[in-house]
């Protein structure tokens, strides 16, 4: 279909325009936005506008740093264009089939947190590992918890996955082994780009945190269970996490999302001044996940259960005085909800490899095994009753070196 004959019903319609950064053989990448199976480039169609020279570079970091109103203005500018059929000649010269491009990831990734967002998820996690004792550890419920992951590490949807090789120590080893994972996970998740710098020592509100959030794009952060179980006492994560984490191709611009923002689960106890907020500060997102392992649909979780508001989750970050730099990166944590088909991990699907499941091809998992695919996808209200379909984030695991 002609990029010019889509809908609003079409989930990459006008109504959505995300955000990517794709080549041609042999060229370097320029930054577009997806109209269906189709790339429109923007360095072409921003021509002589205030940003021209923003969209020119290889990645959105110059334009994360423009601001709210330079994104809003330049994503009116593309609706504009793409809804007024006396200016299609304008636009065609600038539209490139996907299926001719390299996707490449979007974000020159300056910094990247990860956060432990759903309470579900965490009350699993708890029960597996202190089966008798509280799932929930005594500050979950009273800060967004998060640690630092390494940057380098984030890769585009569609880059293959060594498995990670590190220490281990089951609990009913007398010491540790050296070698690739055993327990390799996902984590399906949802990543919020930040735009707008800020000086060390500042802050940022609930309330001004908004105007930070450019984008969302879906998210896998690939875990190492056994490697992570022996390390992470008592300082967290480390090697069990750091060695890759899949984002996708495509940034779906907040103000896309206008439509699907919902309210928080209520909050008990009730967050400290600092994570609370005016208005409409604080909201979830009624974002549908679906995992696919091997081809077989193993989870649909539901990102509208997350505890925390990702502007309470940037309010978090930089209350220390820690700075934002455009193009840092922060994630949700696994989405889970309550029932059994909406957990986003194996750890979870399988209860630490203690239910294995049953694949259509008649395969079983319990961890992922060299050679399988995963793949994210998701759907979201959009305006007027339409539909958001998220880029989708994939990944297949090879061999450990």
């Amino acid at each position: 279909m002609h990029p010019f004959d889509l809908s609003d019903d079409h989930p990459f319609g006008p109504h959505h325009l995300p955000y990517g950064a794709v080549s041609e053989p042999g060229g370097r990448p320029r930054l577009a936005v997806r109209l269906g199976e189709h790339a429109l480039d923007l360095s072409g169609v921003a021509a002589g506008t205030p940003w021209e020279q923003a969209v020119g570079e290889p990645t959105l970091n110059a334009l994360l740093e423009l601001g709210p109103s330079a994104w809003g203005g330049l994503r009116a500018h593309l609706q504009e264009l793409l809804r007024d059929p006396a200016r299609r000649g304008e636009v065609e010269p600038h539209l490139r089939p996907l299926d001719g491009l390299t996707e490449h990831l979007p974000v020159d990734v300056k910094d990247y947190v990860d956060f432990y967002a759903s309470e579900q998820h965490a009350t699993n996690v708890g029960s597996i590992f202190r089966p008798d004792g509280d799932p929930l550890t005594p500050n979950w419920k009273h800060l967004p918890i998060g640690y630092h992951g390494r940057s380098s590490t984030v890769v585009v949807s569609g880059t293959p996955v060594t498995r990670p090789t590190g220490q281990r120590k089951a609990p009913q080893d007398s010491a540790p082994t050296f070698g690739p994972s055993t327990k390799l996970d996902i984590e399906a998740e949802l990543a919020f780009v930040v735009g707008g710098g800020t000086p060390v020592g500042s802050r940022v509100g609930v309330d001004e945190a908004a105007g930070h959030l450019f984008g969302v794009a879906l998210f896998n952060d690939w875990s190492a269970r056994d490697i992570q179980a022996w390390e992470y006492v008592p300082l967290g994560p480390f090697l069990g996490k750091s060695f890759a984490s899949s984002m996708a191709a495509w940034v779906t611009p907040m103000e896309a999302l206008r439509a699907a923002r919902v309210p928080l689960p209520e909050q008990d106890p009730v967050p400290m001044d600092y994570l609370r907020g005016q208005g409409d500060s604080l909201f979830g997102l009624d974002l549908t996940m679906e995992v696919r392992l091997r081809d077989t649909v193993v989870a649909r979780p539901p990102y509208a259960t997350m505890y925390w508001s990702p502007t309470q989750m940037l309010a978090h970050l930089t209350v220390n005085g820690a700075a934002l730099t455009s193009g840092d990166l922060f994630a949700s944590g696994t989405t889970s909800g309550a029932g059994a088909g909406e957990l986003g991990s194996l750890l979870e699907l399988t209860w630490n490899g203690s239910r294995p499941l049953r694949l259509d091809d008649g395969r079983s998992r319990t961890f992922l095994e060299d050679g399988d695919t995963v793949t994210i996808t998701a759907t979201a209200p959009g305006p007027g009753g339409s539909v958001i379909g998220l880029a989708e984030v994939s990944g297949t695991i090879t061999p450990a070196g």
